[in-house]
């Protein structure tokens, strides 16, 4: 696959950084407009979104750099050519965390809530994002054949966008990209459920996407390492087991207590 969209002079425009643009932007209005529904001021979300998203994707970088540092050490201005490729989701979610956090507190915003408000366009936003990958022909699997790919009901055009020299590879951009769209969805029902509590939403999130990432990550070729072991699977296990444990506390309150729709008006819609 062709990784550039279109070049002006010397200047290239790649698919992947414009995918990476349309899906925060696509989260960042989908943010703004569910915080309406709390009273919650234009303002605050958009600033917030904007500050998440710089230190996400800081945080996202530094991640995948880390642990690839014997690509960087002998030029490290290669660092900071992300238009390349080399985002690593769990960095971004580490930092976004962090920076949510601390804003939230200092304008006396619960953080559980402004989570559950993103995690719902942030899968939808990761399901967008997934595709630079494709283009950038990384974040692929194992070698695989033509047939086996037909079997699984694979769209021809992606068949053949990971056919890389003469071999073909598992698309995992794509096995993820689906996995996080099925949890837009499922997420997108959920938080309009009369019963469901704040920070569950979250949790649901932790829970859902990694053991998908796990799974899907046994067959990329391309993982993080540390030990022997693939750094994501390690992380995923980390945060399956926080959102399971948090959703478990969260669960013991009351029926009516601390109820994600608490204080919007009116009838509760898509």
């Amino acid at each position: 696959m062709n990784p550039v969209l279109w070049t002006i002079g010397n200047f290239e425009i790649r698919w992947y950084s414009v995918l990476m643009l349309v899906a925060i932007i696509i989260a960042i209005i989908m943010v703004i407009r569910e915080g309406k529904r709390f009273n919650i001021p234009k303002d605050f979300s958009f600033n917030l979104a904007f500050w998440v998203v710089i230190f996400g994707i800081i945080s996202a970088r530094a991640y995948y750099c880390i642990f690839n540092i014997d690509l960087y050490k002998d030029n490290l201005l290669d660092i900071f050519k992300i238009w390349e490729g080399g985002l690593a989701i769990h960095g971004a979610l580490i930092g976004g965390l962090i920076t949510l956090i601390v804003y939230c507190k200092k304008y006396g915003v619960h953080p559980l809530k402004m989570t559950d408000i993103t995690v719902v366009p942030l899968l939808l936003a990761q399901a967008i994002g997934r595709w630079g990958n494709f283009f950038n022909s990384e974040a692929h699997g194992s070698a695989t054949t033509y047939y086996h790919l037909k079997e699984l009901h694979i769209p021809e055009k992606i068949i053949e966008g990971m056919k890389i020299g003469n071999t073909y590879y598992h698309p995992t951009f794509f096995y993820e990209s689906v996995l996080c769209l099925g949890g837009f969805i499922i997420l997108l029902f959920l938080r309009r459920y009369k019963y469901i509590k704040r920070g569950q939403l979250t949790c649901i999130y932790l829970m859902y996407y990694s053991v998908g990432r796990f799974f899907i990550e046994s067959y990329r070729t391309d993982s993080l390492m540390f030990g022997g072991f693939k750094v994501a699977q390690i992380v995923s296990i980390a945060l399956f087991a926080l959102g399971l444990i948090i959703f478990m506390i969260i669960s013991r309150k009351g029926r009516f207590e601390d109820l994600y729709n608490e204080g919007v008006k009116g009838p509760i819609r898509f």
